[in-house]
């Protein structure tokens, strides 16, 4: 579904976009934007318990209850067994006291509460859960490359919801390295979190549908799968390009040129065929020598300076990505008149520098995809989904210039 948007009230793409995704037929083929080695978000270090000085730690009296001081804690992670000790009572104690599970005294209470706060104890929740026999209450989130704000407005959208149903996230990335995401992957499930969110990168994901069956929920964000029947969240890639090459066109456009990512990536496939199809509408069929998806989709602008620089030079431009937009505005400035551009995804000060975009709500694509995970949950064996986040194009001027 695409709908047009005014240039005055455009909205930015954290609260423009439609709010309601529409159910497709799952697609069989990953993608996005490639880029480096994987990272895992760093857990907080651990803090170091603090010693006083044993110079200035009161002595015990033979008939004071066992309460110990500061001097006596322990180097490193305080445990559960030294708070009890500081506190002078038992484990299990300390554990109704940190759980809040059963009645205890206040005496007792304020004192595992004073030593608790003394050691810096912090309970490892997942620790009991799984000795317990119970799971991890972590939803793992896989993307891609961690520098790109896509991914963190994704992560929002997704967190907020996942918080609504009592759940977390931890974050890790492939940095859209293909080789790299089923370690990247397997180091989340090592941890035991209850569900995973993938952006996916690699040629097949079929190496979790082992996990799938042992009743794992797994979500597929922005790329579908290969090899793998789960729930996925996809853009209405294919609209959205042929809406702005629409838009293009009824101003007398036909000299169109598309800077994407390279061609194998399911989003880029996905853009480029919206593209052709409305050329092809007006009679263009021809139009490869104006497509540049070559190249490691990060060098941009010697791919819009090829283009503009040919004999037959484009008179409009469609940027499939938000680098690809910016890249086309750090090459050719804000004051070509005689250039129209739209590009695929809203970016920072678009609205300012007046550059038209195809716009979604990255914070409702994010929490189609946490519903996605909470309603797996609630429903194991109920059919895989593949919902579509609608797009709207966002009129501001760059896009509406007609050719000269």
């Amino acid at each position: 579904m695409v709908t047009p948007s005014p240039a005055d009230d455009a909205p930015r793409p954290s609260s423009s976009a439609p709010s309601s995704a529409a159910t497709t037929p799952a697609a069989s083929s990953a993608s996005t934007s490639p880029a480096p080695s994987a990272t895992t978000t760093p857990a907080a270090p651990a803090s170091n318990t603090p010693v006083a000085s044993a110079a200035t730690a009161p002595a015990a009296s033979a008939t004071t209850a066992p309460v110990a001081s500061a001097a006596t804690a322990p180097p490193g992670r305080a445990t559960l067994a030294d708070v009890a000790r500081l506190a002078g009572v038992s484990a299990k104690t300390v554990s109704r006291v940190v759980t809040d599970t059963d009645t205890v005294a206040p005496s007792t209470r304020a004192r595992v509460e004073a030593a608790v706060a003394e050691l810096r104890f912090r309970p490892n929740f997942l620790a009991r859960d799984l000795r317990h026999g119970a799971v991890s209450k972590t939803v793992g989130f896989v993307m891609g490359d961690i520098t790109n704000p896509f991914y963190f407005e994704l992560g929002a959208g997704m967190e907020r919801e996942l918080h609504r149903g009592g759940l977390t996230m931890v974050l890790t990335a492939t940095e859209d390295d293909a080789s790299a995401e089923e370690r990247v992957v397997g180091s989340l499930l090592a941890q035991r979190v209850r569900a995973l969110v993938v952006v996916p990168i690699a040629a097949d994901q079929s190496y979790l549908e082992h996990e799938r069956s042992l009743g794992t929920p797994i979500v597929c964000v922005d790329r579908p799968p290969v090899g793998l029947d789960v729930d996925t969240v996809l853009l209405a890639n294919r609209a959205g390009a042929a809406a702005a090459v629409d838009s293009l066109t009824a101003l007398g456009h036909r000299r169109i040129a598309y800077i994407g990512s390279p061609g194998d990536l399911y989003t880029n496939r996905e853009r480029l065929a919206g593209y052709r199809e409305a050329l092809a509408r007006v009679g263009v069929h021809d139009t490869a020598h104006w497509e540049r998806t070559d190249g490691d989709g990060r060098d941009f602008e010697a791919a819009i300076h090829d283009v503009l620089h040919q004999a037959d030079a484009p008179t409009a431009v469609l940027t499939a990505n938000n680098r690809a937009s910016a890249a086309l505005l750090r090459a050719v400035g804000t004051d070509r008149g005689d250039l129209a551009y739209i590009g695929f995804d809203d970016f920072d000060l678009a609205d300012v520098l007046g550059f038209s975009v195809v716009a979604y709500d990255m914070r409702e694509f994010g929490r189609l995809a946490a519903q996605c995970v909470l309603d797996r949950l609630e429903s194991p064996d109920a059919p895989p989904r593949a919902l579509e986040v609608p797009v709207h194009l966002v009129h501001r001027g760059s896009g509406e210039r007609p050719p000269a």
